[in-house]
């Protein structure tokens, strides 16, 4: 009987040693769980804050866009300006170069004692300076 009663201590003992191990490793578990709940309401708010994010981002790269056409715009009407003012300028050049000619015609004319007839063409060349610095003057005014 003896033996019985030692057999039937050493398995419950046993039972009780499994158990006391068994509620041991279930607290280790609940802890762990509880780690891993903490850290799913982390990743829930990790990703709305990225869901904010990347609204914001988009917010700012649609508005960029928009600002690059704009500027696009702007620049391409400066860019035509430009070139307007170019050909009319090179336009004045030639005028002013032929000017110059006829000027210098004249005043050889002038020089060799030649013909009146070219000294009354400086009123033609007098009107077209004139005509010149009014268009200068109101490209002044217009900047």
């Amino acid at each position: 009987m003896m033996q019985e009663l030692s057999l039937g201590l050493v398995i419950e003992g046993a039972v009780a040693l499994l158990l006391a191990l068994t509620i041991g490793y279930c607290v280790v578990l609940n802890r762990r769980l509880k780690r891993l709940h903490a850290d799913r309401d982390m990743l829930k708010q990790m990703i709305a804050d990225l869901v904010g994010a990347t609204n914001l981002a988009n917010q700012a790269i649609k508005e960029l866009k928009q600002s690059a056409v704009e500027a696009d715009t702007m620049l391409t009407s400066r860019l035509d300006e430009a070139e307007r003012f170019g050909v009319e300028l090179a336009n004045h050049v030639n005028s002013g170069s032929a000017l110059i000619e006829r000027i210098s015609r004249i005043a050889r004319a002038v020089r060799e004692g030649g013909s009146i007839e070219p000294v009354l063409e400086t009123n033609k060349v007098h009107q077209a300076l004139e005509q010149l610095a009014a268009r200068a003057r109101e490209r002044g005014n217009a900047a």
